[in-house]
Parts: C-alpha cells; structure tokens; sequence
C-alpha cells in the first residue's frame, strides 16, 4: 500500500464517504456508529503519512474494517442483554443505483450470526470486492486463512442470500395492501397476503412495547394482528409514508403515544414470509427528524 503519490483530492475522499458508510453499517447494524466509525477513520486519514499511501480508498477501508471489529466486541456484550428481539437500525435506500448492493434486512441479521473476522471477510470481499492480499491486511490474517474466512461466511448464509428480489412496484403494492388489511382489522384480507410459515419479529429495546419473542406461523401472528386491529379504532395508525426499507418494502408510521415505528416487509413470490418492526427509538430517532 505505500509508495510517493504524493497529496489526494479531498473531493475523492468525500466521494468515497457514502461506501465506507454503507460498509460499516452491514459490519454494525447502527448508522450512527457507522458515521462515529468513519469519522474516526478520516481523523486517522488525516494524521498518517500520506505520501506512503498508494490508494487511500483501501487505506479507509482497512481502517473502518479494524475500528468495526473493536466495537464488535462491545456491541455483541451489550445485545446479549438486550431486551427482546434486536435488529438493525433502519435505512432508507439511496435513489443512485450504484449505491445499492443485495445486502437485505435478512441477510443483516443473518450476518450477526457470524464471527466478527467471518462477518468482515464476507462483507469486503464478496459484497464490496476487496482482493484477499488486502483482506489479508485489514484483518491481519493470511491470505489463506482469508479464503477460508469468506467461504465459511458464504457457507452460512447461501439459504440467505437472495435468490431472487421483488420489483420496488410490486413491493410496495404488497406493502400498501399489508397495512390497510392490518390497520383495518381484514384478517381474511391479510391472511391472503401471508405465507404458512411467517415470522414476525419488533424490536422495540425494553423502551417501548413491543412483542418479547419473534412470532411464528401464520395463525399466531394473525391473532396479534387482529388484538392490534382492535388496539387502532381506538388509537388510529398513521401513515407517513411508504418506502423501500434495507432492501426490502415497508412503510413508516406514527402509532399510540407518538412512537414511530419502521415496518419492512421480505417478499417471496408474492406471499410475506417475514415482518421486521422497529419501535425503539434510539432506532427511529433519524426517521423522527
């Protein structure tokens, strides 16, 4: 990685932000550690010897690489005593194609499932295309044990990946049809929308009510969707807006109390296999604003 190219336009730096984001909030699952991550990795940017670095994009990553693998360590003590189900931290996809890549809200928590070195060897090389020589750097591991890292990684999550991906029409169709039938209390309407095996899971982090335990099957959760449904004649659900949330289709609301809530729905072949909620509002709170 060294050799005397001298200064780099800061504008390349700046440009180079939105990706070094994107990568730390798949290694942590908060945006706003994410930023804090990025920020820490210009600081040291800025405080190296440039002149060495040959390409200050590899250089970025490596450094956000090895600060996400820090804070791994405290973020897995702090969500072993998390309070029911935790997922990531809502984002709402860019509207520049080439800021997008097949890293799902599934495949996100599917990713916590990994070690922090199998989670980072996944992320750098078979999603954003960092070679294994430099792999082999930010984690300061051998090559070949790089290798084994990311085809651990991929063994794990194969049946995660997305096989196939719902058009953002058809999506968001599915999405408006989900909240009227479960925000008017059409069970029958909903039924029809979701699979046999649906799970559906609300994080609301212990600071909001939110169901302690994922829900599973198709009955189960169309008894607590229509416990909700009563829940709205009183303390009707209001809708901001619809959206295509970590890659999936969903919506936004304000329910009872003012909580805002994320609702991401993953879609296959036009059934809802799985619903994702976000209630906490350390979550929610760059949806509020």
């Amino acid at each position: 990685m060294t050799a005397s190219s001298g200064a780099v336009p800061e504008t390349g730096l700046r440009e180079s932000r939105p990706a070094l984001i994107r990568l730390a909030y798949r290694m942590l699952g908060s945006l706003a550690d994410a930023e804090d991550v990025v920020q820490d990795a210009y600081a040291r940017w800025l405080a190296a010897d440039r002149g060495a670095v040959r390409e200050p994009g590899a250089f970025l990553r490596i450094v956000v690489t090895r600060l996400c693998l820090n804070q791994l360590k405290s973020a897995r003590r702090r969500r072993e005593t998390y309070l029911g189900p935790w997922l990531p931290e809502p984002i709402f996809d860019p509207d520049e194609p080439d800021e997008l890549d097949d890293i799902t809200l599934p495949l996100m928590i599917a990713l916590e499932r990994l070690s922090p070195l199998e989670r980072a060897a996944f992320l750098l090389h078979d999603v954003f295309g960092m070679a294994f020589s430099d792999l082999a750097e930010a984690l300061g591991r051998e090559e070949a044990a790089c290798r084994k890292l990311s085809s651990r990684a991929r063994a794990h999550l194969r049946e995660t990946r997305p096989r196939f991906t719902v058009a953002r029409e058809d999506g968001l169709r599915i999405a408006a049809a989900f909240f009227a039938a479960s925000r008017s209390g059409d069970m029958d309407a909903l039924r029809a929308l979701l699979a046999d095996e649906v799970v559906a899971m609300a994080d609301g982090g212990g600071k909001v009510p939110a169901s302690p335990e994922p829900l599973v099957g198709q009955h189960v959760v169309l008894v607590r969707h229509a416990a909700m449904a009563r829940d709205f004649v009183q303390n009707p659900s209001r809708l901001v807006r619809y959206a295509v949330i970590d890659g999936l289709p969903g919506f936004v609301t304000v329910e009872a109390g003012g909580v805002v809530q994320t609702t991401a729905l993953h879609v296959r072949q036009d059934k809802v296999v799985a619903i994702y909620v976000v209630r906490n509002p350390d979550k929610t709170r760059r949806v509020s604003a």
